[in-house]
């Protein structure tokens, strides 16, 4: 690229923050619809799992000339274990091109304060111009202590500058004015509300700078700990003869569980889609490699929405929940189809 066309400017950047299942990656992928073609975006991906899938997800529905550039840093807070790991991805997406905005979607059981500490730091002052911070929320789980008292749901509210009250359509009477209720109850009442469904976000929401920038002196580089203290990522290990990986991953009142299969195994998808509607998870996410090509998979306790994509990498799987059966391995296996 003709960098005369690109001058080099600090990237307007946001970050998509709320709770699991609330609808982010689909407000993030609608907002990547209305990117003005001539823009180059990028897009930091932070998972809760090991696995990581939302990266897998997204890329599988953009040609490689879309002008979109995605990386993903899976296994928990990206900021909160040393710092490296969402450094390091952040790096990447900014060394591929001049971008013209950069969207943070962090995991939706992490601290979007740290995020927000380590986008703010001193030697990305040149690089980065933090904007408006999005909170996506679902209403109905206001009804719900596990959310209310949680902290970090509270401070994915605390930080924004728009909140978001997505999957309106599903709400009954009296969820709005519970949420607005609570929104003023955390001290946010001149924040930006709006309500809206499957995530469809107007663009000009991003526009803006932030009204709540952190502290930068809380920041100032990787936290305390070691390169050697690194943690490999799964997507690096190599792959074992029995042709999968499995990771498990707890915190927050959480736990997860991902399997990452070997490029060479296909599964059924009529026996694949009916295993995924039985789990009982407060997250699914999913791609996998079919005999009827290549299929994303996104559900919540709502719905399972089903998606076929251009290609992957490989077959993946990351569910979030209380507990995980442990008869779903042997439900997984048993969907793969036979070598010929």
């Amino acid at each position: 690229m003709n960098s005369t066309n690109h001058p080099t400017h600090p990237v307007p950047t946001n970050v998509i923050s709320g709770f699991l299942g609330v609808g982010k990656t689909s407000a993030i992928v609608h907002l990547l619809s209305q990117k003005p073609a001539h823009e180059r975006w990028g897009v930091l991906v932070n998972e809760f799992g090991e696995v990581g899938v939302d990266g897998s997800l997204l890329e599988g529905q953009y040609a490689k000339d879309a002008g979109i550039f995605i990386r993903e840093v899976p296994g928990g807070c990206m900021c909160c274990t040393s710092g490296f790991p969402m450094e390091i991805a952040l790096s990447q997406l900014l060394a591929v091109a001049s971008l013209d905005r950069l969207l943070v979607e962090p995991t939706g059981l992490g601290h979007p304060k740290e995020v927000l500490e380590v986008l703010a730091a001193p030697h990305y002052h040149d690089t980065l111009c933090l904007q408006k911070t999005i909170t996506l929320i679902d209403a109905r789980k206001l009804a719900h202590p596990r959310y209310t008292e949680h902290a970090t749901y509270n401070q994915q509210i605390e930080v924004a500058d728009t909140i978001v009250a997505n999957k309106v359509d599903l709400y009954t009477e009296g969820d709005k004015a519970r949420l607005l209720a609570y929104v003023e109850q955390q001290g946010k009442s001149a924040a930006t509300v709006l309500f809206t469904q499957q995530g469809q976000i107007p663009i000009a929401a991003l526009e803006g700078v932030t009204a709540h920038p952190p502290p930068v002196s809380v920041y100032s580089g990787s936290k305390s700990g070691s390169k050697s203290g690194f943690k490999p990522l799964m997507l690096d290990l190599p792959m074992p003869d029995c042709g999968y990986i499995k990771a498990t991953n707890q915190g927050e009142g959480f736990a997860s569980v991902g399997w990452r299969f070997s490029p060479a195994t296909v599964f059924n998808r009529q026996k694949l889609f009916l295993v995924l509607m039985g789990i009982l998870a407060e997250r699914i996410k999913a791609v996998f490699i079919t005999d009827e090509g290549v299929f994303g998979y996104n559900a919540t306790p709502d719905v399972l929405n089903e998606i076929e994509l251009d290609d992957c990498l490989d077959s993946r799987i990351e569910i979030i929940g209380d507990s995980i059966d442990d008869l779903l391995e042997h439900q997984l296996l048993a969907c793969i189809e036979p070598e010929h």
